[in-house]
């Protein structure tokens, strides 16, 4: 399925010992996939799966990869990049059964993508720095997605991203040519006119729920800009609130266990009081 690309960097006449720990251990796991999907003597579990069944599993293993860098765990991360390297072995092989693409076209592609993007490096072009390179990125993948037929400055941006994530994406796009609040103090203004329109919306004789929701999803997308003019990552700062939340519940749970009693038994005044005990804590 796949032939050499001419813009490929030559491969090393030898390879190292590295090298050739590299390419027995990735064979093994592809031949370890191909046991398990084989028709007669394969595992029952994996031969049911469609790249749709293990999709949510891809996902997931690169969450459990994030969660082992936020975690500074060297021996995890190394455990989950390698669930996660299965993942993209498990769709390969997969594909590789249906005739569509296997492995070996995977890494071509992204060879040739990774290459393109980088004329600095493998064209000789004149060096930039970080800034420049990001801005070459950029426009080289914007030529990519015309080749693709995405006309729109929007399209591309997978829908299958948190919703957090995307929105980022897409308010990074837009205001790429221009479309964008010159300040965080215009941000925070309609951020308040958002707020007034939940409210009005919450208070109405007949609350209409799709509207509730539509409002809300506009105070959150309008955050989520904020976040960006302060050049602040939207999902680490929910993230370390999340990680507050649960510190903080933590206290409120080890305070009720101390007097012997059930959260359920505690009044909501109690909780608060030990809530606020707890926002004091180191």
């Amino acid at each position: 399925m796949t032939t050499p690309s001419s813009n490929t960097p030559e491969a090393p006449l030898e390879q190292s010992s590295t090298d050739r720990d590299i390419t027995d251990a990735v064979l093994a796991l592809v031949n370890i996939m191909r046991r398990l999907r084989d028709p007669q003597d394969g595992c029952p579990w994996d031969l049911k799966q469609t790249h749709a069944s293990i999709s949510p599993y891809t996902i997931e293993e690169a969450y459990e990869v994030a969660e082992a860098i936020q975690n500074n765990d060297q021996t995890a991360l190394c455990d989950e990049l390698g669930d996660l390297l299965l993942q993209i072995v498990f769709q390969a092989q997969i594909a590789s059964e249906a005739g569509t693409f296997g492995l070996a076209d995977i890494a071509a592609a992204i060879n040739r993508k990774m290459i393109s993007r980088h004329p600095h490096i493998f064209d000789k072009e004149k060096q930039k720095d970080a800034d420049g390179v990001r801005a070459q990125w950029e426009d080289i993948k914007e030529k990519e997605r015309a080749a693709k037929g995405e006309t729109s400055l929007l399209d591309g941006i997978a829908t299958t991203l948190p919703a957090i994530k995307r929105a980022l994406k897409l308010q990074n796009r837009a205001a790429r040519v221009g479309f964008d609040w010159p300040s965080p103090d215009l941000v925070l203004d309609k951020i308040r006119e958002e707020t007034t329109e939940l409210e009005e919306e919450i208070n109405k004789a007949k609350p209409d729920q799709k509207a509730i929701s539509d409002e809300l999803g506009d105070m959150l997308f309008v955050l989520v800009n904020l976040a960006r003019k302060l050049d602040i990552d939207p999902e680490d700062a929910l993230a370390g609130t999340n990680r507050k939340f649960i510190q903080r519940f933590a206290h409120i749970e080890d305070m009720a266990k101390a007097q012997g009693q059930s959260l359920k038994d505690i009044d909501l005044n109690q909780m608060e009081a030990w809530w606020q005990d707890a926002k004091r804590l180191p």
